[in-house]
């Protein structure tokens, strides 16, 4: 399925620019199935989700043109189907986002249980329960959920999530925009990629009130048919992951096109750790301080530690003084990384939810490792950078699903990443 191959020891300098965000494309190519005009989308990164997205798109009749630079055209005027293929839907747990507009714009789906990473169990009771709150009548037939919205149209509803849950709070968005009336989610996700869906919709003339807050109002419309022109914002993750990289080689450098807003739970912490941190209105600069500091993190949703980058930040804290503690309250299968930065020379050790790490308590060195999900091979990719001689990590299939051009990217600031292109279907 593909190698990476690393080769550390240097401390990485110099600029590196962030991609779009992949977690934001994703919901909203599938929000242009609401769509009854064309929509564009720019800064939208060249990964492997985003290509199984454009074809879920086209296995339902949009007509879908990934371009060069990061442009993708949806038109979704000819929609002849309402059951994506589960050869798809199993590659990537985004695709099921698209329960909502197709329930939503044609009365009924069927859409196949998800896949995606092995990061722990990810149910879909919310999503189910917000769509039931819209007056959906859901059935289970062989691992696909079959929809039905009775006379062919949702309606307005309070809608309450027990869990602040991004995919389930992208769901009811996309289905509220066409039900009946107005629409009410509360305890609603707050990330970023939330709030940039919501301006999507509003752009394509969705009036919603409370956007980037947990009580969200969308009143819906009888229909969607404005074509857009939408820029998708950069990825928080992926310029965290590169600000970790440059930190944890203890080096200095620039993440363009990075939004300072969205990462200040990351950007606190470096500093804690003794970092320094600067920024404009779309750039971020650190400057490692030798040796780190010792952290104390745990997960949360946003504004809280992003789980997506605990993998990240656990490789780094092996290089701080002291004892360090990573817990992770989000998916509970999202310390699998552990096992093969241990390795690597490093010391850690797991209790419960908690991975105790000593820094600088032995050398890490380059080893033969195996990634679990995207975010263990971005973190292994960190470790390998950090430690002396070679790591190969086996699982680039993972790491293609959300890093664009990272070997090129990191060359950029002086470290040496490259991929073997065995058995890899990109």
């Amino acid at each position: 399925m593909g190698d990476i191959l690393v080769r550390g020891g240097v401390p990485l300098h110099g600029a590196v620019q962030v991609s779009g965000s992949k977690n934001a494309a994703l919901p909203i190519l599938v929000a242009a199935l609401l769509n009854e005009q064309p929509v564009t989308l720019r800064n939208v990164p060249a990964l492997k989700d985003v290509d199984v997205t454009a074809q879920v798109l086209r296995s339902l009749g949009a007509h879908c043109d990934c371009c060069a630079g990061g442009t993708v055209t949806v038109d979704a005027g000819s929609i002849d189907s309402t059951e994506p293929p589960y050869e798809l839907v199993n590659q990537m747990r985004a695709s099921f986002l698209v329960l909502g507009p197709l329930l939503a714009r044609f009365g009924e789906a069927r859409v196949p249980l998800p896949g995606g990473c092995e990061i722990g169990v990810r149910p879909v009771g919310e999503h189910l329960a917000a769509m039931r709150a819209l007056g959906a009548e859901i059935s289970q037939e062989a691992g696909t959920i079959h929809a039905i919205a009775p006379s062919k149209r949702l309606s307005g509803a309070e809608i309450y999530f027990d869990k602040a849950s991004v995919g389930a709070t992208e769901n009811a968005v996309m289905a509220a925009t066409l039900a009946d009336g107005v629409s009410t989610l509360h305890n609603a996700a707050l990330e970023p990629e939330v709030v940039d869906l919501c301006h999507f919709l509003t752009r394509c003339g969705v009036r919603i009130d409370g956007v980037g807050t947990k009580t969200i109002t969308v009143h819906g419309q009888p229909r969607l048919s404005a074509a857009i022109d939408y820029t998708i914002i950069p990825d928080r993750i992926e310029a965290g992951t590169y600000l970790l990289a440059l930190a944890g080689t203890g080096g200095e450098g620039t993440v363009h096109g990075a939004r300072p807003d969205h990462l200040e739970a990351l950007t606190l912490k470096l500093r804690e750790a003794g970092v320094a941190v600067d920024f404009g209105e779309d750039w971020i600069e650190v400057r490692a301080g030798q040796p780190l500091r010792a952290l104390q993190i745990t997960t949360d949703v946003y504004p809280g530690f992003p789980t997506d980058l605990q993998a990240q930040m656990t490789a780094v804290l092996c290089h701080a003084e002291g004892y360090s503690t990573v817990r992770e309250t989000i998916f509970e299968s999202r310390l699998r990384h552990v096992a093969e930065l241990l390795r690597m020379g490093a010391a850690i050790s797991i209790s419960g939810d908690t991975a105790i790490i000593s820094g600088r308590a032995g050398e890490m060195v380059g080893a033969r490792v195996q990634a679990h999900d995207l975010r263990c091979a971005a973190s292994l990719v960190i470790a390998g950078l950090m430690a002396t001689g070679e790591t190969r990590i086996d699982g680039l299939r993972y790491l293609l699903r959300g890093y664009e051009n990272l070997p090129q990217k990191i060359a950029g600031i002086g470290g040496h990443v490259e991929f073997s292109s065995v058995n890899v279907e990109a």
